[in-house]
């Protein structure tokens, strides 16, 4: 497979990029709490551990994912944006404070490093950092940066050391459609423009990334 037909680098347009940074931002005046959030999340370290690190794949790490993401997402799940069987009764009866205070705990976790997959790595990191020309894929890290740490006031998540397996299943679920909790679609339009190889491939790669 050709990833490059010119050599160039795909990223995504920069005007493009500064679309999202709006309705992401913590831009609610609420400040989280490192300690309170920690006495809060007892309810969540069955499926993502004391320090964020889960220790089951299918469940995402999140230990120094970005506060931004964090509170985004998990108020996308309490209000229906985002749906999961799992995650709803969790956090369905969280106050804006209460997400504040839990993002700002897991945020400022250390998240531990993964193995990637070697057969799958060159691939992964050719699209990682290249994107795919011929079927208009950008870089990842145009968005989610080369060390795959993320973009905290554009609310873009960190990627760095997440499980392959939980990589893998939100970027199917980006692709037929049944994750729609991205800004404008973007992250839609990208996944199913990807190969199976080519999910399985950044998957293995971003896991790596420390």
């Amino acid at each position: 497979m050709s990833i490059f037909r010119t050599g160039r680098v795909f990223l995504v347009p920069l005007l493009a990029s500064l679309g999202f940074t709006a309705g992401v931002n913590a831009a609610d005046g609420l400040v989280g709490d490192i300690d309170a959030g920690k006495a809060k999340s007892s309810t969540c370290v069955a499926c993502h551990s004391a320090d964020g690190n889960s220790v089951v794949a299918i469940w995402p790490k999140l230990a120094g994912q970005k506060v931004n993401y964090l509170r985004q997402q998990i108020r996308a799940f309490r209000d229906g944006e985002r749906e999961d069987p799992s995650m709803q009764p969790m956090v369905a009866n969280l106050s804006d404070q209460d997400i504040a205070d839990l993002a700002a705990y897991f945020a400022s976790q250390e998240v531990t490093t993964g193995e990637a997959d070697p057969e799958l790595v060159q691939l992964g990191a050719l699209v990682y950092r290249g994107g795919n020309f011929d079927s208009s894929v950008p870089a990842c890290m145009g968005c989610h940066l080369p060390d795959g740490s993320g973009n905290n006031p554009a609310g873009w998540p960190s990627l760095k050391g997440q499980h392959a397996e939980y990589v893998e299943k939100q970027l199917r679920a980006y692709a037929d459609g049944s994750r729609t909790s991205d800004p404008k679609s973007m992250m839609r339009e990208i996944a199913q423009r990807l190969t199976e190889q080519e999910i399985k491939a950044v998957a293995q790669f971003v896991s790596g990334l420390h």
